[in-house]
């Protein structure tokens, strides 16, 4: 095996990075520049020399596994979906907004059902009996007991005339219940977009810091280059290289973790989406700029008090109570309905069936007088679950005012920190730079340059969680406001 050797370029960069640093220890004596440190054994270089290179196959390796892995992920090209794509897409195959809609099309049918009480009923009537000649019932029946044989078809037709208001009142329940069912299924819809966007924002999130761990990878894997060449010149001691070592492993460490969480936030988004396979998309974040927020959280309040969906099916459900308890109120006035009957009697016995075709039509009067007092247990009933209605409406009510305001509160935290973090992460790659410049010049350890690349790896991170927590913070205040997609 051959001993390694550094190009003449490398040896000329390192003794170009040191040649300040010299002049510097020469102007001030008592500062020992980097250089001072004693020099290892030729033997001792040598070896370092060989770790060095087989860290260098490492790295090499290390990086083809993450792109042939990132291959795999992203697809040929990969695909990319918007926020406003997902939305659509999870709009479209969630089985809750399907079952949220089917049960208001049956909610519908209802008030059809209550309507039909409204109408009149008319049926046919064909009848043929075979009995022995003029016999009796004896037993079980009060109405007319003759047997007779006889065959004949008529028609009968019934109409309620009045009940004083109780069809009407639970034609309106019907017709309330079936707007709350309408407003459910557009709450369900609020529901599945936020739920969408957080999904969506927490995966843009993971994608963005698997970028900044990939950026980190590249800048210490380019340091740690650079120490190496400058330990095997002897310019540098075994320790820097050691801690570059180290702050490479780290590195590489946080890009696998960056990937492992990119990956399960994307399948949470793609069971979201409710694909039958899963996609693995390249997100893009809205092109167009961040919308101010409100100063304070009472417009906010307002919007959410009138625009709720689920506030709204509450209110629908209450009021639905309301009339429904007037509906139990009233079965204890009379109902008044019309009757009437018209029909022939081809076959049958003369002296019985004379003329042969029959008709009538008469009014019937209803009047509840005593049934053990069900009519008032129900209406009683009825009345308390009203009030219970009533009494959830407003704890919905005040859940909404308390969810309103910590929503705009996380917002305008989440809005500051923007601006926060986009600060300390240009102060960061600022001092970044001055470590490194110190760093070359000799005037700082190793120690320092590492902290300084952990601290600029933080701030970036933290810049990128700060947009995309004001945008997902955002998404909230419009569910909470009911603003509709």
């Amino acid at each position: 095996m051959t001993k390694p050797s550094l190009s003449q370029s490398t040896l000329l960069a390192a003794a170009l990075l040191l040649q300040p640093a010299v002049g510097l220890a020469v102007a001030n004596p008592p500062a020992k520049p980097a250089t001072a440190l004693p020099s290892a054994p030729q033997s001792h270089s040598y070896g370092m020399s060989m770790l060095s290179a087989q860290a260098n196959a490492e790295s090499a390796a290390f990086d083809a596994a993450a792109e042939k892995r990132a291959s795999q992920v992203n697809g040929p090209g990969g695909k990319t979906l918007t926020r406003h794509q997902a939305e659509q897409l999870a709009l479209q195959n969630n089985p809750r907004i399907s079952q949220y809609k089917l049960l208001a099309l049956a909610q519908n049918q209802v008030v059809r059902e209550s309507r039909s009480a409204l109408l009149p009923t008319l049926a046919i009537n064909a009848t043929g009996v075979a009995a022995e000649q003029a016999s009796r019932i004896s037993s079980g029946t009060v109405d007319s007991s003759r047997m007779l044989n006889h065959m004949g078809a008529g028609v009968a037709l019934s109409q309620l005339i009045t009940d004083f208001g109780r069809t009407n009142n639970l034609l309106a329940s019907s017709a309330l219940q079936a707007r709350a069912a309408n407003a459910n299924s557009l709450a369900t819809v609020d529901q599945i977009v936020l739920t969408t966007d957080v999904a969506f924002y927490n995966t843009l999130e993971a994608q963005a810091t698997v970028r900044v761990a990939k950026q980190n990878l590249a800048a210490r894997q380019a340091v740690r280059d650079q120490i190496a060449a400058l330990t095997a010149s002897k310019l540098r001691s075994d320790l820097d290289l050691s801690f570059a070592d180290v702050n490479l492993s780290q590195a590489k460490l946080f890009l696998l973790d960056a990937n492992n969480l990119a990956d399960i936030a994307m399948a949470q988004l793609n069971r979201i989406l409710g694909l039958p396979t899963s996609n693995n998309y390249k997100l893009v974040d809205d092109a167009d700029p961040l919308p101010e927020l409100a100063l304070t959280p009472d417009p906010l309040l307002q919007q959410a008090m009138q625009q709720r969906p689920d506030l709204q099916a509450y209110t629908y459900t209450h009021q639905a109570d309301l009339k429904f308890a007037n509906a139990e109120r009233d079965q204890l006035l009379p109902t008044v309905s019309a009757i009437g009957l018209l029909g022939t009697t081809p076959v049958g016995d003369k002296q019985y069936y004379n003329p042969d075709w029959y008709g009538a039509a008469g009014v019937n009067v209803q009047i509840p007088v005593f049934n053990g007092f069900l009519f008032t247990a129900q209406t009683a009933e009825a009345r308390l679950r009203a009030r219970a209605s009533d009494q959830r409406t407003r704890n919905l009510a005040e859940q909404i005012t308390r969810d309103v305001k910590s929503a705009w509160l996380n917002a305008n935290t989440a809005r500051q920190k923007m601006t926060v973090t986009a600060e300390l992460l240009k102060e960061a790659n600022m001092a970044l730079d001055l470590a490194q410049t110190r760093y070359n010049l000799g005037l700082s350890s190793i120690v320092e340059l590492s902290q300084a690349e952990y601290q600029q790896t933080q701030a970036a991170i933290q810049d990128v969680n700060a947009r995309f927590a004001y945008e997902a913070a955002l998404s909230n205040i419009r569910y909470q406001t009911g603003v509709q997609p």
